[in-house]
């Protein structure tokens, strides 16, 4: 339903939020947004940089942390299918606030277990608050942003996970040696604690949402919140471009000729997470039993999410100028070739690290970009929805590859092995990237455009 040209009383959300010029309102939401994502970063990773320290306080193999590792990831898994379909439902304000809320309290639980079944459990319920943040950050920013900047600026909002992540290493590495790995999580929860009360005074709700919902006068008051200068009034009605779907959100990401991309969208993001989450986890573990300091080895799992900070960045721009497809072909052709370098290069820390920042690019950084196409597929009734299954079904590929690389490390293959083996998952998304190019030539003109 349009808005006909100079209606007094009819406002287009779409067009007000793609001609209306409103920086501080527009860098409000990134910030509280990115920020969300950068706690989501830092908390999800915190586990594989205390592993070396839990390790030695607790005298535990490595092999008996991999479920640990897989429990928090299980639990992102279930949070991100379950709560983004309920955003859908209810809104991504009240799941955002809420979700935080939620992982602040586990992540500030952590320090007091001491077992391994108590962490097991822990980070299994952190990761269920943890699991709905990117979906919804990324939905909110997308549906405040016009169609031009949409995928620029989910973009930069996801980078938060990756930077919160790489800052994870860098403060990891400074309160372990001082404070102890406990320390991390004490961290790890305050934080995020008052980000939930900043979100509860100032995060907006999506107008598209309200709208589709029929939640008018909500709609008005953060429609003036988002532009004071607009004439509402008690007969002000507002109108956007899209339907509201009428049937079950999941059911409804396999309607209207969507079923290809969606089921391609899931394998890309199963078969990239199976490399990250292996790589985050595994990678500072790996480095110290070669022979690195717990310290350095630390920062050779940092190095790998500067390289997704600096990729997702740098991955935005290019998409933007020359589509998604061809970006992503070319992003994991060389995470195949980077990853499947690791091990070869490992006693030499210097191309070690050059070759895990090129890795931490293609892999890390390539992950919010898949993400993005999601958000930039599906409509407003399936954003949030889309996104979070996208993501929820990769990261069973997330809990298979700690898994899987806590076995291969029990084997003992070598890390030149172990490596290789990593890459072929990424060697997988190549070729589904070309998968998913034929599939856009079946969609109408108007949709195959936007890839």
């Amino acid at each position: 339903m349009n808005a006909q040209p100079g209606s007094a009383n009819v406002i287009e959300v779409e067009h007000v939020l793609g001609e209306t010029r409103h920086p501080a309102f527009q860098l409000m939401l990134l910030v509280l947004c990115g920020l969300c994502l950068v706690i989501d970063g830092f908390d999800a990773q915190a586990m594989g940089y205390v592993a070396p320290s839990v390790i030695g306080e607790w005298h535990v193999s490595k092999v008996a942390l991999g479920p640990v590792f897989s429990a928090s990831l299980f639990g992102m898994l279930l949070g991100a299918l379950g709560l983004s379909v309920l955003a859908d439902r209810i809104g991504r304000r009240p799941v955002l606030i809420g979700a935080t809320l939620f992982f602040a309290l586990a992540m500030l639980a952590t320090p007091l277990v001491t077992t391994i079944p108590a962490l097991l459990t822990l980070r299994f319920i952190t990761g269920l608050g943890l699991g709905c943040i990117m979906p919804n950050a990324m939905a909110l920013v997308g549906e405040f942003s016009s169609t031009t900047h949409r995928v620029k600026r989910m973009m930069l909002v996801s980078c938060g996970f990756t930077l919160g992540a790489a800052l994870g290493g860098f403060i990891s590495a400074a309160l372990i040696p001082s404070y102890g790995w406990r320390a991390v999580f004490w961290v790890g929860g305050t934080v995020p604690l008052l980000l939930a009360f900043a979100m509860l005074a100032k995060l907006p709700e999506s107008l598209q949402f309200l709208v589709l919902k029929g939640r008018h006068e909500r709609a008005l008051r953060w429609l003036t919140r988002f532009d004071p200068s607009l004439p509402i009034g008690p007969n002000t009605r507002l109108v956007v471009r899209e339907k509201a779907a009428s049937g079950a959100p999941v059911a409804e990401l396999f309607r209207a000729g969507r079923t290809p991309v969606t089921l391609i969208l899931w394998a890309i993001s199963f078969m990239n997470l199976i490399d990250l989450y292996f790589l985050s986890n595994w990678l500072p573990t790996v480095m110290h039993e070669a022979g690195y300091t717990p310290a350095t080895a630390v920062i050779v799992g940092t190095v790998l999410q500067t390289g997704g900070v600096v990729g997702t960045l740098l991955l935005g721009w290019f998409i933007e100028h020359f589509g998604f497809v061809r970006v992503l072909f070319v992003c994991f052709v060389a995470a195949t070739l980077t990853v499947g370098m690791i091990g070869m290069v490992a006693q030499a820390l210097p191309w070690l690290l050059v070759v895990v920042f090129a890795g931490g690019f293609c892999v890390v950084g390539g992950q919010p970009a898949v993400n993005a196409l999601a958000g930039h597929f599906y409509p407003t009734s399936l954003r949030s929805t889309g996104i979070g299954w996208s993501l929820g079904i990769g990261r069973i590929g997330s809990v298979i590859g700690p898994l899987v690389g806590g076995q291969l490390i029990a084997l003992n293959w070598s890390n030149a092995a172990l490596f290789h083996a990593a890459a072929v998952p990424v060697l997988c998304s190549a070729l589904l990237v070309i998968a998913l190019a034929g599939a856009t030539r079946q969609r109408d003109n108007a949709t195959a455009q936007a890839f």
